[in-house]
């Protein structure tokens, strides 16, 4: 009897590292997931730049804008719901061995990103070319 309770408490033992190699390894791939989101985010704003830039000159002249202020618009949303989706994550798990990041930090990061988008976005339209 006394063999099967230790292999018992030895098997729970292993199954509670498991677990928690696991709830790590979901830390770090919801870090990965939101680096991935706001380089996402990087690329709209860049591809709505890009677009204002190369085609400037269209006929009718707003209709550069638009679409520009389109994927900048996008890329804050993108940045938006990166940083609620992991402040969210985050904020069930538990890291054991892992060094999780600061919840903050990606906020004031997705929060960065869009007040940045959402300026740049009125900018187009406020500020006159030449």
């Amino acid at each position: 009897m006394t063999t099967d309770n230790a292999e018992d408490a030895n098997s729970n033992d292993l199954a509670e590292e498991r677990t928690d190699m696991a709830e790590d390894r979901t830390v770090m791939a919801t870090e990965r997931t939101f680096a991935g989101w706001m380089r996402t985010a990087f690329a709209a704003i860049g591809i709505g730049l890009a677009f204002r830039a190369v085609f400037g000159e269209f006929d009718p002249p707003w209709l550069a804008r638009a679409i520009a202020t389109a994927f900048i618009l996008l890329g804050a949303v993108v940045a938006f719901t990166a940083e609620r989706r992991a402040r969210k994550t985050l904020s069930r798990l538990n890291s054991h061995q892992a060094d999780p990041p600061e919840i903050p930090s990606l906020s004031w990061m997705g929060w960065g990103v869009t007040a940045g988008a959402l300026l740049l976005s009125v900018a187009l339209w406020v500020l006159r070319d030449g």
